[in-house]
């Protein structure tokens, strides 16, 4: 019977597993090269040329053991050094501390001076007001100026930083003409408001943390903390003023520089509370100098014509 002639079967060949990495070419050539083939090469030469490895020749390990024994020398006396300079330098630094605290107690000694010195003055000033005939000015003058310190009715403010602090602002910030970006903390302008307010509301005397203010005072910043007359003073600041004390409180709370601090509180959460007291006090201040005024002599010369 014949048939057609019949194809031998395709046989297809084995299919090998392809590689995990394949797809990551780059990456596979950089780690089966991580040496240049030009490197290799010349490494494979300076072996055959007997230049490669540790030397071979007396000379040339000498000098080896030379240059290491050098570095050896050089360290060892770098630390020998470092070990002799510490005792001298940690006796400069205690020098340095003792003169630091020397001069502080001297400055603190001489402070203590001249507030005495002051004390003595001011006592004989007051004195020799007296002798003239003129106690009760000479009191009221101590009041006004705060050369003296007061106590009476007036009442307590107590103005604080907000328990967050917040950044940014917008159109209606009371602040905005003071150029302070709000950062949630008391600002020395604002407490010139506070002070000027109570100022205008009929306080006599005005503290903050315990420092008089007199017309001579300033109230300013360094940073952000806020200095009265050169003096640093940390938060909550308790603002004492002499006054009566239910008209104080309405006409501060009613005044503008009030209603920029209700203002701070409802924008900024600035923290204020005020209370009236039956008897607060208020120490004198720590130095009244007149830099610019002079006694006027023109009753007397018209006492003698």
């Amino acid at each position: 019977m014949c048939g057609m002639p019949q194809q031998p079967p395709v046989r297809s060949s084995p299919v090998r597993p392809q590689r995990p990495d394949a797809s990551m070419s780059l990456i596979t050539n950089v780690m089966d090269h991580s040496l240049d083939d030009g490197y290799a090469e010349a490494a494979a030469r300076k072996k055959s040329q007997g230049e490669g490895g540790l030397p071979r020749t007396l000379r040339a390990k000498l000098g080896l053991a030379g240059g290491l024994v050098l570095a050896a020398l050089v360290v060892t006396l770098g630390a020998a050094q470092a070990q002799v300079a510490a005792p001298v330098v940690a006796k400069e630094r205690q020098e340095l501390i003792d003169r630091v605290d020397s001069e502080t107690a001297s400055a603190d000694k001489l402070q203590k001076s001249v507030d005495q010195l002051r004390d003595d003055v001011s006592a004989r000033q007051r004195a020799a007001l007296k002798s003239s005939g003129g106690s009760a000015q000479a009191d009221l003058v101590g009041v006004l100026s705060g050369a003296t310190d007061v106590h009476g009715p007036g009442v307590k403010l107590v103005v604080n930083d907000a328990k967050e602090a917040s950044t940014g602002g917008d159109a209606t910030s009371p602040r905005e003409t003071s150029g302070f970006s709000d950062t949630g903390r008391v600002r020395d302008r604002d407490m010139q408001r506070v002070v000027n307010g109570l100022w205008a509301s009929g306080a006599e005397a005005v503290s903050i943390n315990g420092q008089r203010l007199t017309a001579l005072s300033a109230i300013r910043a360094a940073g952000d903390a806020i200095l009265v007359d050169n003096r640093p003073l940390v938060p909550p600041y308790t603002v004492l003023a002499v006054g009566d004390g239910e008209r104080l409180s309405t006409g501060f709370q009613n005044s503008a520089d009030g209603l920029y601090l209700h203002a701070l509180e409802e924008n900024f959460g600035i923290r204020a509370t005020i209370s009236t007291e039956g008897d607060v006090r208020l120490p004198a201040a720590p130095s009244v100098i007149v830099r610019t005024a002079r006694p006027s002599t023109e009753k007397t010369e018209k006492g003698t014509s």
